[in-house]
């Protein structure tokens, strides 16, 4: 794909601007739906979209930085999100005082990793938590308290730093892999993430009648599945030539890509959290109000597109 010619970069960088514009405008419309339906309707449960509401104030700040500031700006914010988003994965697995140093550990990674976004060194944030991290991490852990409870306390630290971690610094990556395209980038990436989580709650909510997998969410069903890729797609094709360089068939792969990797992405983290909230006796613990529950689609999606792009495209 060639590289679109400079006014084609202004007329992007000014679409982006328009559409920070839209997605406040559409959260207040949103915020304001919420509000008048949880008081027509008691009967029906909207906890979840109240929570998914605020994370979407959150992000539209973090889409801000990254839009509107210096690269640098967005990944401090996303360094913050990415903490907090661990903090309360950690929070969810039983361990014992003594396993909290690896905790400690997977906490100091997260200023690295960023720190190779910050440098540009490609190729050290690809493989410094999968490869290095990975294989070294256990040996504190092996070295202090042999081997009870080994593989689930590695494993679960391991799972949370490749999903909350290495999933979601891809986001920080886009403006300084590619400077021109990378704040319209993630603005698409993350509108699309969160409004195909959107359709399919509410899809499921309304529609709904056959589960995907009830005992890990039984929020998900096919038919908010369906609905919610089908639009998906269709509103990715229509917004990729405003916000990015893209054609329209390549915005309607992108997002079909998305949809897809949000619902897997939405699958699994809710399959980890009914697994490591169970107690012994097979009861759940009840979560409450999860802030990981409305960023668990970026962890699949963002690093996915942002693989998708550097192999079909020379913007990154």
């Amino acid at each position: 794909m060639k590289r679109p010619i400079p006014n084609k970069l202004v007329m992007l960088v000014q679409n982006s601007i328009v559409a920070l514009e839209l997605v406040f405008a559409a959260l207040l419309a949103v915020h304001l739906i919420y509000f008048i339906l949880s008081r027509l309707q008691p009967d029906k449960n909207y906890s979840t979209m109240a929570t998914r509401i605020h994370t979407w104030w959150g992000m539209f700040v973090i889409l801000c930085c990254a839009t509107l500031f210096s690269p640098l700006v967005s990944l401090l914010s996303l360094v913050v999100l990415t903490f907090f988003a661990l903090r309360e994965y950690f929070a969810m697995i039983k361990t014992r005082k003594a396993d909290r140093r690896l905790h400690l550990w997977a906490y100091l990674s997260i200023p690295i990793q960023y720190y190779w976004i910050y440098t540009d060194w490609y190729g050290m944030f690809i493989v410094f938590l999968p490869i290095y991290v990975f294989l070294f991490l256990p040996l504190p852990r092996l070295l202090s308290k042999g081997t009870s409870g080994f593989v689930r306390n590695v494993s679960s630290v391991q799972w949370g730093l490749m999903l909350m971690v290495f999933g979601l610094s891809h986001l920080a990556y886009f403006p300084f892999n590619s400077p021109e395209f990378g704040p319209g980038l993630v603005l698409y990436l993350v509108v699309l993430t969160q409004l195909n989580d959107a359709v399919h709650y509410l899809a499921s909510l309304y529609v709904g009648k056959r589960r995907v997998v009830p005992t890990a969410n039984p929020y998900l069903t096919w038919e908010g599945f369906a609905i919610a890729f089908v639009f998906t797609a269709l509103t990715s094709s229509v917004i990729c030539s405003y916000l990015t360089p893209f054609s329209p068939r390549l915005g309607l792969l992108s997002g079909m890509i998305i949809s897809v990797c949000g619902f897997f992405g939405g699958l699994t983290v809710s399959a980890l959290k009914r697994d490591l909230l169970t107690r012994d006796d097979g009861r759940p613990v009840a979560a409450g109000r999860s802030y990981l529950s409305q960023i668990d689609s970026l962890t699949y999606t963002s690093p996915i597109f942002f693989h998708l792009i550097r192999f079909v495209s020379d913007l990154m």
